[in-house]
């Protein structure tokens, strides 16, 4: 059997949409050509979707990703047999299991027995605890696995950044500098090379003010924060270029000439993303040393229970996640045994 990697996948709220568009990506059986998904979730909660939805999936319980060696979906219980699925509703105890897959997900990946995570939205509300103190799965991740990220959501052509994820509008402005910018920059920059195969990339980087400012009638972020940023970037061999105003910039489609994006706060980038990709786009968490994808949408409680979710950009997140991992394969293998790349090319699958 060919060796395919394993892609652990974490149930969020059991609430939502999460195993409506889990159910659904993985009841088309031709998934398992491509990867064995490890379910971190509840059986009797699949089994409660199933029915609800009319969906003919199997599955095998295991305790650990590492039972997994045959091309069939395979769960791991994260959850006690008192589960109660409440559909549309928040709760805590949604909020408590969601963060119990994620926990064991987690130590799993860092294990090394999944090859990557994929993780169903959650509730950024009822998942805080004692052990759960942050904004959203980004930063929980980081702090999990190390090293500095970027959040990314994406398509096949487009890739919009962040320099700050979710932070009130009012504290954008004082989190932004810099120094953040440019380690923002770095990483975004060597995501692309080992994740996404492109030699040279080039990045758009957008102002924070209208207008990017108009010269400073509108703001001075732009010119004591951003530019110096871009130009300690640029002399740093990353190829960016801005400030630019974010209303022409999408308004006129530019985003299409560049490989990547890094907008200064989450509405900037993700609003129009959105508008454009909602159904196709993914997250993705560039930096971390492991592999992290998730569906470009939250856990849709107005939806939940209607069979009207659309898991297409669940099933995205699942072929990115295996994409990222083989790039990074092949990476390794090009820096190991270097390969002459001229500035425009794309690298190129190792036969």
């Amino acid at each position: 059997m060919e060796n395919l990697l394993k892609i652990g996948i974490t149930h969020g709220d059991i609430n939502g949409i999460s195993y409506e568009i889990i159910l659904k990506a993985l009841s088309d059986i031709r998934i398992l050509d491509h990867c064995i998904p490890i379910l971190y979730g509840s059986p009797k909660v699949i089994a409660f979707y199933r029915k609800m939805y009319d969906l003919n999936i199997n599955f095998s319980i295991i305790k650990s990703a590492s039972e997994a060696i045959h091309k069939r979906l395979y769960v791991v219980n994260c959850c006690t047999d008192e589960i109660k699925v409440e559909v549309g509703k928040q709760t805590s105890e949604a909020g408590t299991y969601a963060l119990n897959a994620l926990e064991i997900a987690s130590a799993e990946w860092k294990e090394g027995k999944i090859d990557a995570l994929v993780t169903a939205p959650i509730n950024k509300s009822t998942i805080q605890s004692d052990k759960f103190n942050f904004p959203g799965h980004t930063e929980y991740l980081e702090k999990v696995a190390g090293g500095n990220s970027v959040m990314v959501l994406l398509t096949n052509s487009v890739r919009v950044a962040l320099a700050t994820n979710h932070v009130p509008i009012s504290k954008v402005s004082e989190k932004l500098s810099t120094d953040l910018i440019v380690n923002k920059l770095k990483v975004l920059n060597r995501s692309l090379v080992q994740d996404f195969s492109i030699t040279s990339p080039r990045i758009a980087v957008l102002g924070l003010n209208p207008h990017s400012s108009d010269n400073g009638l509108l703001g001075e972020e732009e010119e004591t924060i951003i530019k110096p940023a871009i130009d300690k970037a640029n002399a740093n061999g990353i190829t960016c270029t801005g400030p630019l105003s974010a209303d022409g910039f999408w308004g006129a489609g530019s985003f299409a000439n560049y490989d990547a994006i890094l907008a200064m706060y989450h509405d900037q980038g993700l609003a129009p993303f959105k508008a454009l990709f909602q159904d196709s786009g993914v997250n993705f968490t560039a930096g971390l040393p492991f592999v992290r994808t998730s569906p470009a949408h939250g856990t849709a409680y107005s939806l939940a229970g209607k069979n009207e979710a659309n898991p297409s950009s669940f099933l995205q997140a699942i072929y990115l996640a295996i994409d990222v991992v083989k790039s990074r394969k092949r990476y390794k293998e090009i820096t190991a045994n270097p390969l002459k790349v001229t500035n425009n090319q794309r690298i190129e699958e190792i036969s």
